[in-house]
């Protein structure tokens, strides 16, 4: 278990007058991947009236896995759900800009498809055998095989992403 202190609480006067319920919050959590893998969660705080009935935040927290080419085949090949890998890198700017629209898609189309990431400079042998020439590259599998007409290429928005996704969970080819 890792604790971490999200934020402090700051003094700001208020109106009407506000007692603050903490100095801090301080979350407490499991990783089920290595930390190396983890690098953005987004969490989600729930309702607060949960927290006024049981003393405890709901709060949860998920993160796209990145994952290497030794994990490709359980975790892509194998899968029982679609999955849509997001080949990236650090470098890469319009990578960064489409990362919260992606971890939005793995909590948005959570049960119906997998969200995973893959980095571009530490995996040269799956950019060389799926052909990935430009990034953000998007690729949809089923079934240990890419989906026909999956594949995408560069910056999008959300909006974009949504559409692109429901088209394809709706064609014959996912269904």
């Amino acid at each position: 278990m890792a604790t971490t202190t999200l934020f402090n609480a700051t003094s700001h006067p208020l109106s009407p007058p506000v007692r603050p319920l903490s100095s801090s919050l301080r979350v407490q959590f499991a990783l089920s991947s290595p930390p190396s893998q983890v690098k953005l969660a987004r969490c989600r705080v729930g309702p607060i009236g949960q927290w006024r009935l049981t003393g405890r935040l709901p709060l949860s927290c998920r993160a796209v896995k990145t994952i290497g080419q030794s994990e490709f085949g359980a975790e892509v090949l194998q899968s029982e759900l679609p999955v849509l890998v997001d080949f990236v890198a650090d470098w890469c700017g319009p990578c960064r800009l489409i990362a919260p629209a992606v971890d939005w898609a793995s909590q948005e189309f959570e049960g119906r498809i997998k969200v995973v990431k893959i980095d571009h400079d530490a995996n040269p042998q799956l950019i060389e055998e799926y052909k990935v020439y430009g990034l953000p590259t998007l690729i949809l599998f089923k079934n240990g095989e890419e989906v026909p007409d999956s594949r995408r290429e560069g910056a999008f928005t959300k909006a974009k992403l949504k559409e692109y996704l429901e088209s394809l969970l709706e064609s014959p080819s996912v269904a």
